[in-house]
């Protein structure tokens, strides 16, 4: 549709509201507002409209100033106040340094809005300006109350930098990748980046674009606070009921609940049974081997179902065997490795701690192995001399063990 024909109807473009679910609830904490266009009984999006690099700046911002207006006009109007979360483009809000937005909402701040329940949506990858005063002009509407969204994170590349200095209260997430990618590994590395950083600036992970009970599944796994995509609700011309997917909502949490103390279960099990194993076998072997190193190649020997290195290293991290490494069939031994410190990985010494108080060995966390690229998990264990035993679990041993992945 031609900018112009937008522009000479204004009475037809109008707000809709795409509902937002919380996690503790499960019931509508908010809306974000979308523009639409009543174009001969068509409910016609404004996306392209804004999204042209065609259409002048001054037409964009007089569009948005009317569906935000007429957002605010109907919010007011209504018993309840959730969360609105306004999109802006961060170019065309620093024209005037916010501060023609910010009049608008201080308007019907005296009319009865709380600015606390406003959320202002911010794509910070396509900004092109002056990042800087960006940051100032974020910090002034905080000043108000006024929430500072980062969107579209998980959809195109985002500067994980420029988004701790923003240090926005909700990271918006797309699930879009999950649905068009099969490399769902690189996704769920991206995404635990971007978790690590909401935990560290304090920030609500909003997951949107749900389409599917599993993408669902998988938000409330990554820690999602918020929901919002079509399985749950569609954009509607006015507030629908809070409670509307409450009931679905607490079904399927319980299900996903269900399913992960299953899975928990499970790996404390595989764990129990893995360090039995390992100490039967440390005990066996510390006591007929002459050196660390023979105590390797043996336990290689006897873990060749499981693991494909194995290796020793001291209190401070530094490895006192080479490593034994399976190729292919056979063990063979990487001297080059004996000596090497790894206390620099993250959370190794910690690790070294847990096994040195409790004197138990763990399985950790999914990762991908820096020289093979697989995801593996590394056993550790502690000996009775002060020096800890490493075990590499392939990804094959990781996928036949139910409960492991």
């Amino acid at each position: 549709m031609d900018a112009l024909d937008i522009l000479t109807n204004k009475e037809a473009v109008v707000p809709y509201f795409q509902p937002i679910f919380n996690a503790d609830e499960q019931v509508i904490a908010g809306y974000e507002v979308l523009g639409r266009f009543h174009d001969h009984g068509e409910v016609i999006s404004l996306g392209p409209f804004f999204e042209d690099s065609s259409v002048p700046d001054e037409y964009k911002i007089e569009i948005d100033e009317r569906i935000t207006e007429s957002a605010l006009e109907y919010a007011l109007n209504e018993q309840q106040q959730p969360m609105l979360f306004i999109n802006r483009d961060a170019d065309l809000l620093m024209l005037d340094q916010g501060e023609g937005l910010l009049s608008l909402l201080l308007d019907y701040k005296e009319r009865g809005l709380d600015l606390k329940r406003i959320a202002v949506e911010i794509t910070e990858h396509r900004f092109t300006g002056d990042f800087e005063r960006l940051q100032h002009m974020i910090l002034y509407y905080r000043t108000y109350g006024i929430k500072i969204a980062a969107a579209g994170i998980g959809r195109e590349s985002s500067n994980l930098g420029r988004i701790g200095r923003m240090s926005p209260d909700i990271l918006k997430i797309s699930l879009q990748p999950l649905k068009m990618s099969a490399d769902t590994a690189a996704y769920n590395d991206v995404l635990y980046s971007i978790s690590l950083l909401a935990r560290k600036i304090g920030a609500a992970i909003l997951f949107e674009d749900i389409e599917a009970n599993f993408q669902l599944q998988y938000a409330w796994r990554n820690s999602g606070r918020y929901y919002q995509g079509f399985y749950l609700a569609k954009s509607a011309p006015g507030f629908i009921e809070k409670n509307l997917q409450k009931e679905k909502l607490s079904s399927e949490f319980h299900q996903f609940i269900v399913h992960e103390k299953r899975k928990l279960e499970t790996f404390y099990e595989l764990s129990e049974q893995f360090y039995k194993r390992i100490h039967h076998l440390a005990e066996k072997w510390i006591k007929l081997c002459g050196t660390q190193d023979e105590l390797v190649e043996r336990l290689a020997k006897e873990l060749t179902d499981c693991s494909f290195r194995i290796y020793i290293c001291d209190a401070d991290g530094f490895q006192t065997t080479g490593n034994v490494y399976r190729e292919k069939d056979s063990w063979v031994i990487q001297e080059q490795y004996k000596h090497k410190n790894w206390s620099w990985r993250p959370y190794f010494l910690e690790n070294l701690m847990k096994m040195r108080i409790g004197r138990r060995g763990f399985f950790s966390d999914l990762y991908s192995d820096i020289e093979t690229g697989e995801t593996i998990r590394t056993y550790s264990y502690p000996l009775s001399d002060g020096h800890y035993l490493f075990i590499d679990l392939s990804y094959q041993y990781l996928y036949e063990q139910n409960g492991m992945l």
